[in-house]
């Protein structure tokens, strides 16, 4: 009776964070705007703009090395924390720095939290190679465990290094308005194409 307890509340909270995602989907793309899909489009590209912008403006470094990465992913997202429900959602725009060619992403993740309010998010990934960066685009990604951690000091003297390897070959720049996040939480998030945006 007990294990089937266990697996009830295992399948009931699998569900809910079913549930959890697909809200944060519908609440945060462009399904509700009304907007036409090329609208959607120059939306994405100038968040994502605007997402760069402010990340060289807390980390000018950052400049470089985007551009001596093998491409990045610029994502603007919103989380919502409502007493015990908390989602996350939005859009993006993934760039192959050798071919120039944009590919339109969304990513969304759902837990159970104390709390109430709204936080902006940004954040930027960095890609060493093609093959990570191809990954990441045409199969999706999830953030696990290990994908979690905090900035740590660079090699010369104490200067920061705020772009946090998430995974091999993949590294994260975490910011909000206020700047950049000394820490990347963000497991549980998936990231994937958008089959309507990339037609």
């Amino acid at each position: 009776m007990n294990l089937f307890k266990l697996k009830s509340v295992s399948g009931a909270r699998s569900l809910w964070m079913i549930l959890v995602g697909v809200a944060a989907i519908v609440m945060f793309s462009g399904f509700w705007s009304g907007k036409t899909v090329d609208q959607q489009r120059a939306d994405r590209l100038q968040s994502s703009n605007e997402t760069l912008q402010l990340l060289y403006k807390h980390a000018p470094e950052a400049k470089e090395m985007i551009a001596n990465s093998y491409g990045y992913a610029a994502f603007s997202n919103v989380g919502v924390n409502l007493v015990l429900l908390s989602a996350e959602g939005g859009t993006g725009v993934a760039h192959d720095n050798k071919t120039g060619k944009k590919t339109y992403m969304n990513m969304a993740s759902g837990g159970v939290g104390f709390g109430l309010g709204i936080k902006d998010f940004r954040a930027i990934f960095l890609f060493e190679n093609k093959a990570v960066f191809d990954r990441f685009v045409n199969e999706g990604w999830e953030a696990n465990a290990q994908a979690d951690a905090a900035a740590k000091l660079a090699d010369k003297g104490d200067a920061i290094n705020l772009a946090i390897t998430v995974a091999p070959g993949i590294r994260l720049y975490k910011l909000t308005q206020n700047g950049l996040a000394l820490q990347a939480t963000i497991q549980g998030t998936k990231y994937w194409k958008d089959a309507e945006m990339n037609k």
